[in-house]
């Protein structure tokens, strides 16, 4: 579904509709988050925005949200609507939302660590995707990793697509910083056959688990 489709049979406020008009297929995320450093925090004009129904603007709507208004409710009715866009789009949302928002609040953390087993696959995503960040930005991770290297290697397989990505960068990333773990985490990338077959642009790592790991630990062996 087109992330910029006209939306013209809802009325929006002027503050809405002023915003609305400066975001067209040009528009990149930089501008939206100079739009968002602007209006800074609003949450009732990031649930106008939201309503929409399109992609960027939905977008500025999770920057300006109220973080403290995210409840389970609330996150459960967002991941409900993110359905209507793409596959590529409702990952790239959820993401977002989780570095704009869910990552910044202590509630919030606690419900991404919640998801492990949500009916939601974007949910599910979103928990395992948690779990990588907190190794590739170097924060000390919780003394979980035998436990997600059980349930990745038990599960991995019969998940959403967009779960199985998120499990493999955990998985891709534990192996990295954990040398107890680095052959186990190959085994799996061996196993699953995962992205063997991915053609990457120059550069860029690939995501198949063995191939991964091994750059990404010669990157930081060779600093």
């Amino acid at each position: 579904m087109d992330g910029q489709r006209a939306s013209t049979k809802k009325q929006y406020s002027s503050k809405a509709e002023i915003i609305i008009g400066q975001i067209n297929a040009n528009t990149k995320l930089g501008d939206l988050r100079k739009i968002a450093k602007d209006i800074r925090k609003d949450h009732e004009l990031a649930m106008e925005l939201w309503s929409t129904e399109m992609f960027l603007p939905r977008l500025l709507a999770i920057l300006i949200m109220d973080k403290k208004l995210l409840s389970q409710d609330v996150l459960n009715r967002l991941v409900q609507d993110m359905h209507i866009h793409t596959f590529d789009e409702r990952n790239n949302l959820m993401d977002w939302l989780m570095a704009n928002q869910l990552t910044k609040d202590k509630k919030n953390i606690a419900l991404m660590q919640s998801w492990q087993n949500s009916p939601s696959a974007l949910q599910r995503r979103t928990f395992w995707y948690y779990q990588a960040r907190l190794r590739w930005t170097g924060q000390t991770p919780p003394d979980n990793t035998a436990d997600l290297l059980s349930a990745i290697e038990a599960t991995i397989e019969q998940e959403e697509p967009e779960v199985q990505w998120a499990m493999n960068f955990t998985a891709g990333w534990i192996g990295v910083y954990d040398e107890m773990y680095r052959t186990r985490c190959m085994k799996i990338g061996e196993k699953t056959g995962l992205y063997k077959d991915e053609k990457v642009a120059k550069g860029c790592t690939p995501s198949y688990l063995p191939a991964f790991i091994t750059i990404e630990v010669n990157k930081r062996n060779n600093n």
